[in-house]
């Protein structure tokens, strides 16, 4: 009997989503970074076992949308738990759970779809606060299939919370080949990967207006990729902090993107980036369509 089913990752911003994702594929289909809210559109990541595929549909942290673009996250969010098969709520393992966790986990735990909670970051995490959650959590466990702490950083304990996901899936057909790990364009995926390199190495100074738009991806006779990006920012201010002094910056982006880009498109590669600035683009409907994030298509 072969078993399938999506399940849909949820919880706050900066608990892990991303990374749990990326290690249960075991490919990086997803980008991760420190800051909160890095993840904005759902991302399809497939998991493939002996007798049974698991679709994962990653989504931007939960929190109250302020823009257009935060709008755009969240209906991403509502839209990715219509008629899945499992939700998974993560908990950040270092923090105490709070009323809005609860709140969310009483609503998911009521419904009839298999609903599993992950303590994440358990490498780092206090004990007593991760028994303190654990201990809410069994007030309301009738509704709650398991409780799965682990570390996805270090993939200790995936094992189990596989076994909890193979265990909840449902008799089903294959619903992509077993050689897909996403169902993302390798032009979204390249897009990614240069805006988590802007957002590693920009710190604090370049905030979350950014974005990236690839203008040119063109494959030469020679198995070499030619690709023009921008990496678009909401101030003026900013163009000159991502050029870096001499476009140091600009080219530290470029180099660590275009090396991971390299293994993504397994060939050599031609990046060329550009900086432009769009005033407030995350609240142009404009803006926001170009760079793929329409709403009306979710």
């Amino acid at each position: 009997m072969f078993k399938s089913g999506f399940v849909t990752i949820i919880g706050k911003a900066n608990v892990g989503k991303s990374t749990l994702l990326n290690a249960l594929v075991g490919e990086q289909v997803a980008i991760v970074s420190w800051r909160p809210q890095t993840t904005r559109d759902k991302i399809i990541g497939i998991m493939n076992g002996d007798n049974y595929q698991a679709v994962f549909v990653d989504t931007p942290g939960i929190h109250k949308a302020k823009n257009e673009l935060s709008k755009f996250m969240m209906k991403n969010v509502e839209s990715a738990l219509d008629g899945v098969d499992i939700v998974i709520y993560v908990l950040n393992g270092e923090k105490n759970i709070d009323e809005n966790d609860m709140k969310i986990i009483n609503q998911y735990a009521a419904s009839n779809t298999p609903f599993i909670v992950v303590i994440n970051k358990m490498d780092v995490a206090d004990r007593e606060k991760v028994l303190g959650t654990i201990d809410k959590l069994k007030d309301i466990e009738e509704g709650i299939d398991s409780i799965v702490p682990i570390s996805a950083m270090k993939g200790k304990k995936l094992d189990i919370l596989k076994e909890r996901i193979e265990a909840n899936l449902k008799e089903g057909v294959q619903f992509y080949p077993e050689d897909m790990i996403t169902d993302k364009s390798v032009r979204f995926m390249v897009a990614e990967i240069i805006r988590e390199k802007a957002m590693k190495f920009l710190g604090e100074e370049v905030p979350y207006g950014v974005a990236v738009s690839i203008n040119l991806f063109k494959e030469r006779d020679d198995s070499l990729i030619d690709i023009d990006a921008d990496i678009i920012c909401e101030k003026s201010a900013h163009k000159p902090i991502i050029i870096g002094k001499g476009g140091a910056m600009l080219k530290k982006i470029g180099s660590s993107a275009r090396v991971d880009i390299e293994k993504l498109l397994d060939c050599k590669v031609f990046l060329n980036l550009w900086v432009r600035v769009k005033a407030d683009w995350r609240d142009s409907e404009l803006m926001l369509n170009e760079l793929g994030y329409n709403i009306k298509d979710i």
